[in-house]
């Protein structure tokens, strides 16, 4: 009678045992390899944030190109270098002035009757290349 109540505890327990969860080196391998899946996923995903960050600094200077035109259309000229940018908003044709992807303001010249605008890109001085090329409406279809 002992020797079954034996078998039977002991049976009991290694049932009770496997109910309980994972073991610590299950833990781990699930942690390293979702942190394998993690490491992969940010290095696909960084070079694609830089790019739209690029593709939205074209489009916003697209739509300031759009304003100046319109100011030119209802004051017979583009707006001054010294004015800049903030003549838009004074004379409402664009509702407000944003900065480019990289928290700097956009650069405005009027190069002889003609605008343009620019950003410096992320390192927010004149030239560089990459993600440090200046965006231009002088050259708005150069991708990287």
């Amino acid at each position: 009678m002992s020797r079954k109540v034996f078998l039977m505890k002991s049976l009991h327990r290694s049932q009770r045992r496997r109910q309980r969860g994972m073991t610590l080196i299950e833990i781990v391998v699930v942690i390293t390899i979702l942190g394998l899946l993690m490491g992969a996923i940010v290095v696909a995903v960084i070079p694609t944030l830089d790019k739209a960050k690029q593709d939205k600094a074209r489009l916003d200077i697209g739509a300031l190109m759009q304003g100046l035109d319109l100011c030119k259309a209802r004051n017979g000229k583009y707006p001054d270098t010294g004015t800049g940018l903030k003549e838009l908003v004074d004379k409402q044709c664009i509702k407000e002035l944003q900065k480019d992807p990289w928290g700097n303001d956009y650069v405005y010249l009027n190069e002889g009757g003609k605008p343009v605008v620019m950003t410096y890109g992320n390192d927010g001085s004149p030239g560089g290349s990459g993600l440090d090329e200046d965006i231009s409406s002088k050259n708005p279809a150069a991708k990287n």
